[in-house]
């Protein structure tokens, strides 16, 4: 077994509110270094966790961090998320990724860690699909890949939130062998076990997100585990009326969806719409407090929101990584810098081996290990890609 460092460094990328890095540091790793752009996120990380650099990564010099053990990179998703505006590449922020990979190409972390919203895996580049060309850049520095679709509530998150996890790590660093860790089970997730027994003097627990009257109105004819389908027609404004009219052509949405006391919550968003997230409370007239979103994100109570608005408070916690899924990952990655291996709980599939683009990537299927000089459907091969020098040397 290697001898471990006391504490194993960490550089965050797009740290926000530290959701991601709370695992890590919970699990004795240092933060060496963290940045984000977002004020009310920076002042929530300083209240919690330590120091953060503010500012836009592409004009912040960067650290120089010898023998760095993991870079972590949440890049900003709305941008290939299903609820945003889905414009991947041709946005500036869809581009943010490029300084992840200039970041690993100086620093040469021996592990790198990557989140991601599902909509990464369909969102396409001039040449082809972009996870792949990402996993190739990696691979053309000396890492191996490993990439899947997750549940967080596979990991002990309380909600039902679907994300891309990459970890790459460095060969050269002489490490164990990682796999994705065993998920873990028996462990109660209901809403009712997660927020009915909070106390009313917990941080943040007296925040909640002001709705117009309309919205509160028609939240009113929704019962436990209902919908919208349970608001009677004639009190619907016309614009849902005609979605109702017309179901299939708008992909049959189901709008003020309140999830019943004995299910799991859904995805937390940082837009936090009552229309179409079931973000509404189980039994009582109001949506979730900024607290029992963070208790379904698994954030401890301990943990403050110090943003300038509640509406602040809201997004930075839909943004954020559930700490917990975090923490299982970050634990693992612990045992491969000691030189440990990890256990393979399943075969493994190989990116040769799947028509990426056609075949679905499926939560809890088998990770996927990025082999080079592969080919998609579209025979468009993910060699000798140019993402690294458009961001210079």
């Amino acid at each position: 077994m290697k001898q471990l460092k006391q504490k194993p460094t960490v550089l965050s990328m797009f740290c926000g509110c530290g959701g991601l890095d709370l695992g890590f540091h919970q699990n004795g790793y240092d933060v060496v270094w963290a940045n984000d752009i977002n004020e009310d996120a920076c002042l929530t990380y300083e209240q919690n966790l330590g120091t953060v650099v503010r500012g836009n990564i592409e004009d912040l010099e960067m650290p120089n961090i010898e023998d760095l053990d993991v870079l972590l990179s949440g890049f900003p998703c709305q941008s290939f998320s299903n609820a945003g505006n889905r414009k991947g590449i041709n946005e500036k922020r869809g581009n943010l990724y490029k300084f992840t990979l200039k970041y690993i190409k100086e620093l040469r972390p021996k592990v790198v860690v990557m989140e991601n919203v599902r909509g990464l895996l369909s969102t396409k580049t001039e040449s082809g699909y972009l996870l792949p060309e990402i996993c190739e850049s990696l691979s053309s520095l000396n890492y191996e890949v490993h990439f899947n679709l997750i549940n967080a509530s596979h990991y002990g998150v309380p909600q039902n939130r679907l994300r891309v996890l990459v970890v790459a790590i460095n060969k050269d660093a002489q490490i164990g062998n990682f796999h994705f860790p065993e998920p873990i089970r028996d462990t109660e997730l209901t809403l009712e076990k997660t927020i009915f027994d909070i106390p009313e003097d917990t941080p943040n627990q007296d925040e909640i997100l002001r709705l117009n009257p309309q919205a509160i109105y028609l939240g009113s004819f929704v019962p436990e585990g209902g919908s919208w389908k349970d608001i009677p027609t004639e009190v619907l404004p016309d614009r849902l009326k005609r979605i109702r009219d017309n179901m299939e052509k708008y992909r049959w949405p189901n709008f003020y969806r309140r999830f019943r006391r004995d299910e799991v919550a859904g995805t937390i968003t940082a837009a936090f719409k009552p229309e179409n997230a079931g973000v509404w409370h189980p039994v009582e007239n109001r949506v979730f407090t900024a607290r029992e979103i963070a208790r379904i994100q698994s954030f401890p109570d301990d943990f403050i929101f110090c943003g300038r608005s509640v509406k602040a408070n809201y997004e930075m916690i839909g943004n954020a990584v559930p700490p917990k899924l975090s923490y299982v990952f970050a634990k693992s990655i612990k045992e491969i810098l000691k030189g440990e291996n990890l256990p393979q709980r399943e075969p493994v599939r190989y990116f040769s081996q799947i028509k990426y683009g056609t075949t679905p990537i499926k939560v809890g299927g088998p990770e996927i290990i990025f082999d080079k000089n592969v080919q998609n459907e579209e025979h468009v091969e993910y060699e000798q890609l140019d993402l690294l020098s458009v961001i210079g040397e």
